[in-house]
């Protein structure tokens, strides 16, 4: 029996060409060693399994070989590529920083670097996984390194560029390895299967290199697990079963159940997914990246982003005919939410299944039933609209028949009973008292029920909710217009203090008015001719949002400067009349220059601002 080789060894790349998915890195260290353009320090950064100690193998293969070929491959036939195939090479080293990272190490390797090669140009240093070396290691490795011997290479190798010192990354040709496609991995795995003699289907190809993440030495390591389930030949279900993956099917389907608002069969489905030991967490990321797809069928431009066999991409564009966009944008919103919120959950089964229900109802419409298993926003926004709706219907109905006092109903009662008593009141007088009454009392019943009967306000609810919902600036503050008979005198520093005012209540009490009220603050109006009030602002669009609260503004200085003769303007500033707003510090510098006593002040107290 022959020894087993591990695919990921066996059909590890031996040239250039041979290297899967890095064709521009590839093309670029062919050309160096073809022009002999060779730099001192290579740094070859990336994720795992993506090609970069094999690449600088075959670059240092590559460099010392004896007779290259005109594309910049090693030939394999000199001795110097027999005894690097062979192990047996003395002008090769690899160092694994990861345990190898102490400054002894280093200090060996640097004495490695004053021996020339005995056969070849160059002796190529490999340290892999570089960004392991402590601190004391680096600087021990950093002199040798910015000037080695003329007969040295570094190819330093790495997951985390992030970690090594800048020192060492700026003395160094950097290469950033990129993630193999699903593609590419699916392909160079139809070469391992057919040279291994193994049938397989296509779509379970394309599961096991999703599943790699853009490594190829995941992908061959997957695909070795998979063919000893198998038995040699690779199916769909087996692999799904081998490697514990949701079926893609269950995504369909509870994208179809969502849309037709099957909250019930989407819990059923939950329910068997789970069952099989599935995580919860799992299935809303994988449904969160199915909706995505679904996103980007929808569009013939954004279709080549979908990594995945042609068979499925056509089930996605099938089921993006059927999605709403806004259904699709919805649904990843509440998922990423729930991704948020799933590690800190104490109930994570009841937060993923409230989350399933909920993007069941995003196509419901908003006048179902009470158990259509609203959230509590629509109960919330119904509470608003009642507390601010019964003042103005209450208004509206004690307008309507002006008030009776106690004391008029006294005096009729009194007439009443003193008719009965023998007065000279006939009993037609009576009956049109008694009438009046009635009539008054029916008003007042009649500006009751408006008040308590729900029904009356819906209408009123529903004229509220479709007025133009852009009109957010609304000022929330006094809005009262001064009393005519008022008109007292004011000064600026009247206007000023007031204006100040203002502005904290605006922000207090309407969040949306915080930034319009920010700025105010920086503006000082002033009497341009009593009582005309005159503010100029030194931006178009700070100007538009305070004509829209211009009335409000008006009424508020009016009320409080208790004059109602009171008129505003609002001006955009000239060029000349923009002055920049100074920090607390200029302010400082500038009341020491202006002045002098204040100056001497502070030298002598030595004043600072902090």
């Amino acid at each position: 029996m022959k020894d087993y080789i591990v695919s990921a060894r066996k059909y590890r790349p031996l040239n250039f060409d041979s290297v899967v998915g890095q064709k521009a890195l590839t093309t670029t260290l062919k050309n160096s060693v073809k022009s002999g353009k060779l730099a001192h320090a290579y740094l070859f950064c990336g994720p795992r399994g993506v090609g970069k100690t094999t690449c600088a193998r075959i670059f240092a293969k590559a460099i010392n070989c004896l007779h290259p070929t005109e594309n910049g491959e090693a030939c394999g036939l000199c001795e110097s590529c027999k005894a690097f195939n062979e192990q047996r090479s003395y002008n090769v080293f690899e160092l694994d920083a990861a345990s190898n990272n102490s400054v002894e190490a280093i200090k060996d390797l640097m004495e490695q670097t004053r021996i020339p090669p005995q056969v070849g140009k160059y002796k190529v240093f490999i340290i892999d996984e570089v960004h392991m070396l402590t601190t004391a290691a680096f600087n021990a490795f950093l002199k040798t390194l910015e000037e080695p011997p003329a007969h040295v290479i570094f190819i330093l190798a790495t997951t985390e560029k992030h970690k090594i010192l800048p020192t060492i990354i700026s003395r160094c040709q950097i290469y950033d390895f990129e993630r193999i496609k699903v593609s590419d991995i699916v392909e160079q795995l139809k070469m391992v299967a057919k040279n291994e003699s193994i049938t397989y289907e296509e779509e379970a190809l394309n599961l096991i290199a999703e599943k790699a993440d853009g490594g190829m030495r995941d992908a061959l390591s997957t695909f070795d697990q998979a063919v000893s389930f198998c038995q040699g030949n690779l199916t769909y279900k087996k692999v799904i079963e081998d490697l514990n993956v949701v079926d893609a099917d269950n995504y369909f389907k509870i994208i179809d159940f969502c849309l037709e608002n099957k909250a019930a069969d989407v819990m059923v489905l939950l329910n068997s997914i789970i069952n099989r030991g599935f995580d919860g967490g799992g299935l809303i990321n994988g449904l969160a990246v199915h909706a995505r797809n679904v996103l980007m069928a929808k569009d013939e431009e954004t279709l080549p982003l979908l990594q995945v066999s042609q068979k499925r991409a056509e089930k996605y564009k099938e089921q993006a005919k059927k999605c709403p966009t806004d259904f699709l944008y919805k649904a990843l919103k509440i998922m990423n939410k729930c991704d948020i919120n799933y590690r800190q959950s104490n109930n994570k089964r009841l937060l993923v299944e409230l989350t399933l229900i909920e993007i069941a109802q995003i196509t419901q419409s908003d006048d179902d039933g009470n158990s259509a298993g609203r959230g509590p926003k629509r109960l919330k926004c119904l509470f608003k609209h009642i507390i601010n709706v019964q003042p103005k219907v209450a208004n509206q109905v004690a307008t309507a028949e002006p008030p009776v006092s106690r004391h008029t109903l006294a005096g009729k009662q009194k007439n009443e009973d003193n008719g009965v008593n023998g007065t000279s009141n006939n009993h037609e007088t009576d009956n049109k008292e008694h009438g009046k009454m009635a009539e008054v009392m029916a008003t007042k019943t009649a500006a009751r029920k408006p008040a308590l009967k729900l029904g009356g306000l819906s209408k009123s609810f529903a004229n509220l909710k479709s007025k133009n919902q852009s009109q957010q600036i609304a000022i929330e503050q006094d809005e009262v217009p001064a009393n005519a008979n008022q008109d007292q005198p004011f000064s600026n520093d009247d206007v000023s203090r007031e204006w100040i005012a203002m502005c904290v209540r605006m922000t207090e009490k309407s969040p949306n008015l915080i930034g319009i009220a920010s700025r105010m603050k920086n503006m000082t109006p002033i009497i341009k001719e009593f009582p005309h009030i005159e503010a100029v602002v030194d931006n178009g669009l700070l100007l538009d949002d305070m004509t829209k609260i211009k009335g409000s503004i008006r009424n508020t200085l009016a009320l409080r400067l208790q004059n109602s003769n009171i008129t505003f303007t609002l001006r955009l500033a000239e060029p000349d009349e923009i002055k920049p707003i100074l920090t607390n510090k200029e302010r400082f510098e500038l009341l020491k220059t202006n002045y002098k006593a204040f100056g001497k002040l502070s030298e002598m107290l030595h004043l600072e601002l902090n």
